[in-house]
């Protein structure tokens, strides 16, 4: 008896394992959103009574919804948005997820690269639940955004699509650099690489572990110790070196850059965008015009670091760069705005919180963009900067079911993006209030 009670156990476990690997072999059953509003991103307009079919996990069609309704198959899956103002899902550019606000002093010493991952999976879940369903993440240490990138991938943990960078390039002492260790430890940071050889080198070894856009310090930074945001820290030399290696690989080159020079030399040298901006001049913006390169401003930190300067564990030197930098940028590239450079959406979120990444909308407004141009920013032009224009930043058949949801127009009030309802991601519902 004790045998036969043993098969029967056998026989009711196998024939488990037998229903769930069907089941989860098995196609996913279709879905349809009924939208009260859909806003097309490239021209503003209103689409009303739509509905968007969803096909595993892309677009299937999308119109109207006596036009769509009479071709669903018997058994979709129906979502009700008919009172929601629904949209893409939005792309951050400039991401840092396995960091905190916290780090930037001496206190991120004590985290360690493995700690960072598991905290980049905490920060890519609240960044996908406000609805950043793509981020490019420039800048990791130890590789942890393409182990972090990869876990979501193989679905692991939640968070949005990733492209990553690993370990920023920098040069010796630079803003990517530690200088808070004493001499007798003689460390450097992953991603520092001098002279020609040297960058083409680190270029080489960020892309074989795995990056999909390279990284680099063109200037000094804000929260680093020991350098200058104003003044360039690769000569256009080296600048030429990193692009031509990356672009002869397939790879898109972002640069951080906060002086006029250093903005100059990264523009002449061909990267892709401009991270930052602060010290943006008229030569700059017409460069920038003229080679296609976007601007991506990261703008709403400022607020946010002046208002928690105090409390972040920051050295003085730190604090006096920010009180400098911080105000000047808000000038400078509200000009640009007005100048009409090319924005592509990007909040550097881990100098504040992850999460209220949306709150960058606002900010360009207040700067001279309209709702629409910032949406835009977030959407077709981060889309195209990020090379991505056939999957995501618009909804049209074939593209992913990334799908947000807001109550209310944000083309009249742009900060209801901060109160994401819903949120798709490849199909899968992420949330639904």
């Amino acid at each position: 008896m004790k045998r036969l009670g043993i098969l029967a156990v056998l026989v009711s476990s196998m024939a488990w394992v037998c229903a769930a690997q069907t089941a989860k072999s098995a196609a996913p059953a279709e879905i349809a959103i009924h939208a009260g509003k859909v806003l097309d991103v490239r021209t503003g307009n209103y689409l009303s009574d739509q509905t968007i079919w969803i096909d595993g996990d892309r677009i299937k069609a999308i119109g109207k919804t006596a036009e769509i309704s009479g071709q669903l198959p018997a058994g979709t899956k129906m979502i009700d948005l008919s009172n929601a103002t629904v949209l893409p899902g939005l792309i951050d550019c400039h991401t840092h997820l396995t960091m905190t606000p916290y780090d930037s002093g001496p206190a991120g010493l004590h985290a360690s690269y493995p700690r960072q991952a598991l905290t980049g999976a905490r920060n890519a879940r609240v960044t996908l639940e406000a609805g950043f369903t793509t981020v490019r993440n420039v800048g990791a240490n130890g590789y942890a955004d393409i182990a972090l990138r990869d876990a979501i991938k193989a679905g692991d943990v939640p968070g949005p699509r990733m492209l990553v960078s690993g370990p920023a390039l920098g040069i010796t002492g630079g803003h990517a650099d530690n200088n808070f260790l004493a001499p007798q430890y003689h460390w450097s940071d992953d991603g520092v690489a001098d002279g020609v050889d040297g960058v083409t080198l680190k270029v080489r070894e960020d892309i074989k572990y795995g990056a999909d856009v390279i990284k680099f310090m063109a200037t000094g930074g804000v929260l680093s110790e020991g350098d200058n945001p104003a003044l360039a820290q690769y000569s256009p030399e080296e600048m030429k070196a990193i692009v031509d290696t990356a672009h002869g690989l397939g790879r898109k080159v972002a640069a951080h850059a906060h002086g006029a020079i250093g903005i100059k030399y990264a523009v002449l040298a061909g990267v892709d965008s401009i991270e930052h901006g602060s010290y943006i001049n008229d030569e700059d913006i017409q460069l920038m015009k003229e080679h296609g390169t976007y601007l991506v401003p990261t703008v709403y930190l400022e607020d946010w670091l002046m208002e928690n300067l105090q409390t972040l564990g920051l050295t003085p030197s730190m604090i006096e760069k920010a009180k400098m930098v911080l105000p000047i940028a808000q000038k400078n590239i509200s000009h640009a705005f007005k100048e009409g450079v090319k924005v592509a959406f990007g909040t550097d979120a881990a100098v504040y919180p992850h999460g209220l990444n949306a709150h960058e909308f606002g900010k360009m407004v207040s700067m001279g963009l309209t709702p629409l141009q910032s949406i835009q920013a977030a959407t077709v032009n981060a889309a195209d900067l990020i090379g991505w224009s056939d999957r995501v930043g618009t909804l049209e058949a074939g593209k992913w079911a990334d799908i947000v949801a807001v109550q209310g127009d944000p083309l009249a009030d742009v900060h209801v993006l901060e109160n994401v309802h819903f949120v798709m991601k490849g199909g899968e519902v992420i949330k639904n209030q």
